[in-house]
C-alpha cells in the first residue's frame, strides 16, 4: 500500500451477482493503481454461513442473512483511519474464516449487494453507483453462460432466477434511489423482437443536485437530444447507434441521463462521441477513449456498458480529488 491517507474516501458499488461489478471494480483499479484501492466484498458479512441459509431458507440478498450492525462499526472505523479486523466469506466452501487485517487505504470501494441498504453505511460513502441489468437481459445472459459453461437447463436457470426475485425486488433494487449513479443496460430498441440480447441501450442515469457533480451531458446542458453519430466520423454496422440525452425523474429525484443504444465498431472512433460530450471529468481530450482502448477486451467495453463505467469512474477519481484537496492532501497520482 502507498502512504497512509490523511482521508479515506468510500466508494459504493452496488448491484446483483452477474451485472458486471467486476468489469467495473478492474476499471476503477487501472484508474487508480492497485495499491491505491482496498475493495471490501459485502458478503464477507453475510451472518449466515451457506449451510445456515440452506436450512433456514433465508438467502443471502435477504438482510436477515448479514450482519449491518458489525458492517457499518468497521466502514465507519476504517474511514476513521484505523485499522479492522474484518471477516471472510469463503465462497469456495461456503463458510466464514477467520478475520483478516485491513487498514485504510486512499480509496476503499464497497462492492456487493447491499451497500446502500443500511443508512449509516450509505451516509459513509463518498460515491455510489448502482448497476442494474435489466430483468431480460440478465435472463439472456445467465442462459448462455448457464446453459453453455454449466450444462444447466433453460428450466433450471429459469427457476434459478425467479428463486431469487422476490428478495432481489425487495431488498436489492431498491437502492438504486440513493445511488449517485446508476448505469442500466437494457434491451436495444433498434432490432424489433431481439432475443439474442447482444445489442444493447445502456443508460447513465445522474442525479442532479450532487454537490461536486456535474453530470455529463451531449452537446447542450439540459437540452434533450437525439443523435445519430453514424457516417463518415463513426463506422457503423447493422443496426447502428443512437444516442440520446436530456432531463428526467427518477425515483422523485431529478436526473440527466444520458444513452447509447448500439455498439461501437472500432473502439478508436469513440473519440468522435467523446469530443460531443462536456462535463466527462477527463484531465485531456481522448482520455475517455484511451481508457476504454487500455482494455479492450473487458465485457461491455464495445457498447454503453464501457463507455458509461469509464466516466463514471472519472467522476469517482473528481470526487477523490475535491475531498482530499479540501483535507490538503495530494492528488491522485495519473495511471493512464
Amino acid at each position: 500500500m502507498t502512504s497512509k491517507p490523511d482521508r479515506v474516501v468510500l466508494i459504493g458499488v452496488a448491484g446483483d451477482s452477474g451485472c458486471g461489478k467486476s468489469t467495473f471494480l478492474r476499471r476503477i483499479t487501472d484508474l487508480f493503481g492497485e495499491d491505491f484501492v482496498t475493495v471490501i466484498c459485502l458478503d464477507d458479512y453475510h451472518s449466515l454461513d451457506r449451510k445456515q441459509r440452506k436450512e433456514t431458507g433465508i438467502t443471502a440478498l435477504n438482510p436477515k442473512a448479514n450482519n449491518f450492525d458489525l458492517m457499518a462499526e468497521q466502514i465507519k472505523a476504517l474511514k476513521s483511519g484505523e485499522t479492522i479486523d474484518k471477516p471472510i466469506y469463503n465462497h469456495e466452501t461456503g463458510e466464514i474464516d477467520p478475520p483478516e487485517k485491513i487498514e485504510p487505504n486512499h480509496i476503499v470501494v464497497i462492492e456487493g449487494l447491499h451497500p446502500l441498504y443500511d443508512k449509516r453505511v450509505r451516509d459513509l460513502i463518498d460515491f455510489s453507483v448502482y448497476l442494474d441489468i435489466s430483468d431480460e437481459v440478465k435472463i439472456a445472459w445467465k442462459i448462455q453462460r448457464d446453459m453453455a459453461e454449466r450444462g444447466h437447463s433453460y428450466e433450471d436457470v429459469l427457476a434459478q432466477i425467479n428463486s431469487r426475485k422476490p428478495d432481489f425486488d425487495a431488498y436489492i433494487d431498491p437502492q438504486k434511489e440513493f445511488a449517485d449513479v446508476v448505469i442500466q443496460v437494457l434491451p436495444t430498441q433498434l432490432i424489433k423482437e431481439d432475443k439474442e440480447r447482444k445489442v444493447l441501450r445502456v443508460q447513465m442515469i445522474q442525479r442532479d443536485g450532487i454537490e461536486g457533480y456535474d453530470p455529463v451531458y451531449l452537446f447542450d446542458e439540459g437540452s434533450t437530444i437525439d443523435w445519430t453519430p453514424c457516417g463518415r466520423k463513426l463506422t457503423c454496422s447493422y443496426p447502428g447507434i443512437r444516442m440520446h440525452y436530456g432531463p428526467d425523474v427518477y425515483y422523485k429525484h431529478g436526473v440527466s441521463v444520458l444513452e447509447v443504444d448500439g455498439q461501437f465498431d472500432k473502439l478508436e472512433e469513440v473519440i468522435y462521441i467523446e469530443q460531443h460530450l462536456s462535463k466527462t471529468s477527463a484531465k485531456y481530450n481522448g482520455e475517455v477513449t484511451e481508457l476504454l482502448l487500455q482494455h479492450r477486451e473487458y465485457p461491455g467495453s464495445n457498447n454503453g456498458t464501457g463507455l458509461f463505467q469509464v466516466l463514471t469512474g472519472l467522476k469517482m477519481r473528481a470526487t477523490y480529488e475535491r475531498l482530499t484537496n479540501q483535507a490538503g492532501a495530494t492528488k491522485v497520482p495519473a495511471n493512464v
